[in-house]
């Protein structure tokens, strides 16, 4: 049966689905700053990195009109009880603490940034503002919703004719490739409509295919929980940000990872490695931690030299590779995780794929007749200070760099990181 639901006629009006319709890892994360940071006060910071796109201010109204509704969300018993059974890292004192939780809007402050062109476009400045353990949740669910208010209200031309069967080719396409992939669409999805048939189609392909396996699982755990699959995740850049700007930039990627490991053991252990740039990383990734980390996550820069790398930097420890994994999670499709896991495969390393935009927010424009691309919002919410002190994210791409420009500087003096 082709899905071809309309743009404008999914919903009346906004709903948050569930407290579960996010990326797994803003709860694990959620729990590491109870246990460790409960009072840090932080600003989480949005950016919109295509600076040649604008939005209405009708849109960004809408946006704002729609945050009110996060208010009513709350983890229901239902929930809980597939937490703690799925999850199993999850403690107790945590899931009461998840219970209780409630988003409050008036953290959130939107401005809208009229163009001196016209006054209904322009750009958009949203800041969360709270305790770190209060707003680490908002992050991937307030880039959800701006994009489903911006494919509302502002770019109409589309529609979800196919998407079920797209996805479902997509994820027949991979397995019959061999690329291990897992599903990690939430932040730049079109629309949770989009997800949930994405997901749908994804799932169906996997049941009738003979490598099931090859598909590991959803970012999200509503979904997770609605289709039966298994929600996964890794840590979030922010983890390794806060953790540096308070302890000064000194140590920073190692106190991220001990403490990260002291809470969750082997259970969750994949890292990015990017954060200050993956040479940076490799610094304080000595043998204990190499050899406790399962698996590395490549996320900016050129996936071709992360494998080769990593190869030669597990060899520098005595460790042997094949018994380790890489997950490329940068701006995927078929063509490059087909490449990258061939790659892979003539070195000897284990490699799966999390796939996100291509998967979720992949359309045609209905005005040129299905042919021409509908490009997706390219946004991101990153966590801007914590107790006063600046935070950044180098990466392994220059223009990926986030923060103030003089502390970003800084901080690649204080790695010796070159500035081109």
């Amino acid at each position: 049966m082709t899905s071809h639901t309309s743009a404008r006629d999914v919903h009346t009006e906004f709903k948050v689905m569930s407290i579960l319709d996010t990326d797994l890892y803003m709860f694990t994360m959620q729990q590491a700053i109870f246990e460790y940071y409960p009072t840090a006060k932080v600003v989480h910071r949005f950016t919109h990195r295509d600076k040649h796109r604008q939005f209405p201010r009708t849109c960004i109204e809408k946006f704002r009109e729609a945050l009110s509704s996060f208010a009513d969300v709350q983890l229901t018993q239902d929930e809980r009880f597939w937490l703690q059974n799925q999850c199993k890292y999850f403690k107790a004192g945590y899931l009461d603490y998840l219970q209780s939780y409630r988003f409050k809007p008036d953290q959130i402050s939107v401005t809208f940034i009229p163009s001196p062109d016209d006054p209904d476009m322009g750009n958009v400045k949203i800041e969360a503002r709270g305790l770190w353990v209060e707003t680490v949740l908002w992050a991937v669910p307030l880039m959800a919703c701006l994009s489903e208010m911006y494919f509302r209200y502002a770019d109409r031309d589309w529609d979800y004719t196919g998407q079920e069967e797209q996805a479902a080719h997509k994820a027949t396409s991979l397995l019959d490739a061999r690329c291990m992939f897992g599903e990690f669409g939430t932040r730049r999805r079109r629309s949770f409509v989009t997800h949930d048939l994405v997901v749908r189609g994804i799932k169906k392909a996997r049941d009738a295919h003979e490598w099931k396996e090859g598909f590991y699982g959803t970012c999200n755990p509503y979904l997770a929980m609605r289709y039966n699959l298994n929600a996964v995740g890794t840590i979030a850049h922010e983890w390794f940000m806060g953790i540096a700007a308070l302890g000064d930039y000194k140590d920073a990627a190692g106190t991220a990872l001990d403490l990260w490991s002291n809470l969750y053991g082997d259970s969750l252990s994949v890292t990015p490695t990017d954060t200050f740039s993956t040479e940076v990383f490799y610094r304080e990734f000595d043998n204990r931690r190499a050899n406790q980390w399962k698996a590395l996550r490549q996320d900016s820069g050129d996936p071709k030299v992360f494998a080769p790398r990593a190869m030669q930097m597990y060899e520098e420890r005595g460790i042997d590779y094949k018994q380790k994994a890489i997950i490329f999670n940068d701006a995927l499709d078929f063509k490059k995780a087909k490449e990258l896991n061939e790659q892979c495969q003539l070195l000897g390393f284990k490699c799966s794929f999390g796939i996100g935009t291509w998967l979720t927010n992949d359309f045609k424009k209905k005005s040129s007749g299905y042919e021409e691309q509908s490009k997706a919002l390219n946004i991101v919410i990153k966590l801007g200070s914590i107790e006063g002190k600046e935070c950044v994210k180098i990466s392994d791409e220059i223009t990926k760099n986030t923060g103030v420009p003089e502390v970003v500087a800084k901080v690649k003096e204080m790695y010796q990181i070159l500035v081109s």
